[in-house]
């Protein structure tokens, strides 16, 4: 066993079982030009959404997902895979399903979005304990209370306040994973439309999205909470 696989096999089995969680922490990492797809990960049958490969990866599988396996071109675009569509840029596309009111008010939306800092063409999706390589980011989904506990790891040195940034779409690909990765900051999201519609996230689950760079501090401070904070709290 690597090294890398090893670490991320032991950060992966305290964030569950400290933490409580319900299924796996999820690692990504995105791919750029030149740079080669990690082992583990093998081509999924058919394309599919960067959601879709995340909530899979919470449950074992290791999907590696070339621009030609996106099947979302709102995500991809999020990810830095390709321009934004013309429609999508525009509010036509997002208007049409009923959430704003204006096709205006869509635009801005996808205007605002956090764009990636580089190019890139694929990613790779898996669960933190099968990944043979360093992550970008490492998501969680599950129920409030677990997501909370995030909060606590963000401050806990410095003290202040955190906040989070989100809107009704784009939770998986915009939320967790561009924000964390641009910002070094991890970011919580409600869930959005398409991750409502096309996964099996359950109403009432929360995602958050941790920059990898932040996980050996956190488990740190995770290992003193066990015997600590956690045993105070309302857990159930």
């Amino acid at each position: 066993m690597s090294n890398i696989l090893k670490t991320n096999s032991e950060y992966a089995e305290k964030l569950k079982t400290i933490l409580g969680l319900r299924a796996e922490p999820v690692a990504i990492k995105l791919i750029k030009e030149g740079e080669e797809y990690p082992a583990c990960c093998k081509l999924p049958e058919a394309q599919m959404s960067h959601c879709q490969a995340m909530f899979r990866a919470r449950h074992g599988e290791c999907i590696k997902m070339p621009l030609e396996m996106q099947n979302c071109h709102v995500g991809a675009s999020a990810l830095g895979m390709l321009p934004t569509p013309e429609k999508v840029a525009t509010g036509e596309f997002h208007v049409g399903i009923g959430i704003h009111d204006s096709a205006a008010a869509a635009a801005k939306m996808i205007s605002d979005r956090i764009p990636m800092s580089y190019e890139i063409v694929g990613e790779v999706v898996c669960p933190l304990k099968d990944a043979d390589f360093t992550p970008d980011v490492v998501t969680i989904v599950d129920i409030p209370e677990r997501v909370y506990w995030i909060i606590p790891l963000m401050t806990a040195e410095q003290g202040g306040r955190a906040t989070f940034s989100s809107s009704p779409f784009q939770c998986a690909c915009e939320d967790i994973t561009v924000i964390p990765v641009v910002s070094g900051v991890p970011n919580i999201s409600l869930g959005c439309f398409g991750c409502r519609k096309k996964t099996d996230m359950a109403k009432d689950e929360l995602a958050v999205g941790i920059p990898y760079s932040k996980i050996p501090g956190y488990i740190t401070h995770l290992d003193k909470y066990r015997t600590g904070v956690l045993t105070k709290a309302k857990r159930e």
